[in-house]
Order: structure tokens, then sequence, then C-alpha cells
């Protein structure tokens, strides 16, 4: 049901291909070297610089109709003052806009409330809370409304539970009863689960096959997807351990449920690559390019901070397919990063820890400090978390190592996190 469309009419024939193209002729010679990747389906170049940045394709969000801006505005990060991000956004035509109550300490959804004054018809919303398996409906109702005010409007298109991890939370009643009444009172219109932790899969399975949710927002990059790595494995030093993720977005795109990807730039650890980009193709773009190249995906949401920032991602809109120049770079940069870079939803070091350190999620704190490098929201996802990594600071580290399948050393990178971040 994903109606990816682009503004103008994609060009046809052998010059470009789609990712599952590229894919499959990679697959006929597995020792293909850099230089005959072009001949074996990926285009030449990635696509021509854009002159004019500005939104050039729109996917439809499954069942429920709503067409949005196939690169949109993640807010995470967004704080007082910076009204003219989301201005400059929605001029671009960025049209989803995407929050949450806890995003900088309801910063985020203040200021977004502030800039879509006279704008509201413009974009689509979306928020969430963090309701738990015993969160009551009328605890849920009481968030709502104070997103609402700090929102400045009187409905949310998409209202998500946040951060879901189990099972437990999903089958909460209190939540299904809460969003019965929202949507009776029209203060939301469709619901959903963001998710990017170890139980990534088995909630994601639950919830399509229960039929739960109308949109999920989940954690998915290149260095997620198998099909990345599936080829390239000779000169890696690690491989995707996460063949469900590719599979769980088509169960969801086949059950007519929206499908918005975020976490999409693995880190975003963009300095590493300025000097290997060629001008006007930049990583971030090529890794959008990669996403978006998935026909189960409809849209993707990244962090926008910046306004020269935000041209350079709009950059990429329209995109369904990748060229050489983009394997090349998502290549680099796996091998720059792979090494420090936990894989969000491969939870295979879970229960390592006799102390009960959540490490993939203490390392996903880490990645909002060192990579996104802002500190301030990393402390508050740390202080978020059921348990912390305290037990590191005097732990010799043998229970964990070896956990990781990527090779990651949990205990180099665990002691010091909890040391900036508690």
């Amino acid at each position: 049901m994903t109606d990816k469309s682009t503004d103008q009419d994609r060009a046809s024939g052998g010059a470009a291909t789609s990712r599952r193209g590229f894919i499959k002729s990679t697959a006929v010679a597995a020792g293909a070297t850099a230089s005959s990747l072009p001949a074996l389906g990926a285009t030449d170049i990635a696509s021509p610089p854009v002159a004019n940045p500005a939104i050039r394709g729109h996917g439809t969000l499954g069942k429920t109709g709503l067409k949005i801006s196939d690169i949109s505005f993640g807010s995470s990060r967004l704080r007082t003052g910076e009204e003219r991000l989301v201005e400059h956004a929605i001029e671009r035509g960025v049209n989803y806009i995407d929050t949450a109550e806890s995003y900088t300490s309801g910063q985020s959804e203040t200021v977004i409330g502030r800039a879509l004054k006279g704008k509201r018809d413009k974009v689509i919303l979306a928020s969430k809370q963090f309701a738990t398996d015993s969160s009551t409906r009328d605890e849920m109702m009481h968030e709502l409304e104070a997103s609402l005010v700090r929102l400045q409007t009187d409905h949310i298109e998409v209202y998500f539970n946040h951060a879901v991890n189990s099972k437990a939370r999903l089958d909460n009643p209190e939540w299904y009863e809460f969003v019965s009444k929202a949507k009776e009172q029209g203060k939301i219109s469709w619901t959903g689960i963001s998710g990017h932790a170890g139980r990534l899969t088995e909630v994601l399975d639950h919830a399509i096959d229960h039929a739960l949710v109308d949109v999920i927002l989940a954690a998915y990059n290149f260095g997620q997807d198998p099909a990345f790595y599936e080829r390239l494995t000779k000169s890696f030093d690690f491989v995707a351990v996460q063949p469900e993720l590719p599979r769980l977005l088509k169960k969801a795109h086949d059950n007519g449920i929206g499908v918005v990807a975020m976490k999409t730039l693995m880190g975003a650890r963009l300095n590493d690559m300025r000097s290997r980009e060629a001008q006007g193709h930049t990583f971030a773009q090529a890794a959008f390019r990669w996403t978006l190249a998935n026909p189960n995906v409809d849209a993707l949401i990244v962090s926008m901070t910046g306004i020269e920032q935000i041209d350079e991602y709009l950059g990429a809109s329209g995109a369904q397919t990748i060229g050489f120049n983009d394997v090349e770079l998502l290549r680099e940069y796996a091998h720059l990063n792979g090494a420090t870079y936990c894989k969000h939803a491969c939870n295979k070091c879970e229960g390592a820890c006799p102390f009960g350190v959540p490490i993939a999620d203490v390392l996903r704190t880490r990645m909002y400090a060192t990579d996104y490098n802002d500190v301030a929201f990393a402390k508050a996802e740390y202080g978020m978390l059921a348990g912390d990594a305290s037990p590191c600071l005097s732990c010799s580290g043998e229970p964990c190592a070896g956990a990781c399948p990527h090779g990651l050393n949990i205990a180099e990178l665990c002691a010091p996190t909890h040391r900036i971040l508690a």
C-alpha cells in the first residue's frame, strides 16, 4: 500500500536500478570489485546535485492514506528558540513533523507549536508518549492533553506509544481504552508504536499479527540490512545478524501498516565523511537513498538541527535508486564506524551482564553523546533507562567479553558512557 511518488516522472531504462536490482546483480558476482559494480547494475554516479533542495517525493502511510514527505522533520533535539528550523523545513515542502512529549523536556513540542501558528493545516503532526504496561487510561489522556497544549493544537494525526520494547506494553488494555476515547474526541486520528531496541523483532511481529497499530516507526539503516553486507563480507570484519528487520518491514507494508524509518544515518558521524564526499553527493544523501529505495519504507525522519543541514538532506528527496557513489560512501562509512556502532535491534548481548546492565540501550545513549555530539539529549535518554552501566565501573569486563557478534568491546564502551551520562 506504499505509494511512494515523486514530483517528476521516473527516468526509465538501464541507467538506474532499484536497490533490489542492484543486490540481485551483485549476487551474480560475489567477488565483484568496486570498479565493476556499475556494470552490474548500480548507476555510474549518484543523482545530480539539486540546485533548489525541496521535497520531491511522498509516501502513503498504509491504510491511513496520509501522504507524507519522504524525508521528514525529526525533532528529538529541537530546543527553545529554534522555530526557524521548523519554518524552513515547511517552506521546503516537509509536511510531516515528528516529536514526543519527552523530547528536550517538552521544549520540542513547544517550539513546534509556536512555529505552526497559521501553518497547522500545512503539516501532519506525530507525537508520542511512553505508556508502560501499568499506565492507566487517565494518565495517558493527561499526557496527550499536555502535548496538545504545548503544540497549540486540538488534534494530532499520528500518536505513538514510544520506544516499545516489550509485548507487555502492547498488551496493556488501558492503552486501547485510551486510544478509543481519544479518537472519539477527535484528539488523535491514528496510532502506532516506535522502537529501536533489542526486542524490536518480537514487538513488531506481535503488533502486526494482532493488528494493534496503524503506523510503525522503526530504526532501520543500511548498517542493519543484511543485504548491504552479503556481498561485502570479504572486506569487512563483521557481518549483519538482523535478517528479521527487512522481513518485518515487508510484513507491515503487506498488512497496510505505514512504515517510517529512523536512525537512518547509522550514528550520524557526518564529519568522518566530509573529506570523502564529492561536491553535491554526501554520505547522508546516500544513506537516505538506500533507505528510500526499499519499497516497504514509506518515508524517513531525521533530526534536523540546521538550515544548511536541512537543504543537504532534502537533496535526496524523491530518490528510489542508489548509485555507485552511494555504495562507496556507505561502504567507507561502515569501515570507519563499524567497530563502535551498536546495531539497534540486534541485542545478542542481552543477558551477558550478570548485573543486568542493558548493554544495547546504554550504547544507544552513547551514540547520542559521541556521534550526535548532544550530551544533554544523551543524558535525558540515559536517565530514562531501567538500569544503568554503573556496575561496569568495577567490573573486569570478562562477563560480556565476546558477547557482541560484531566485535564491539562492550566493557570499554559502557563504563565511559556511565561516567559521561550518569
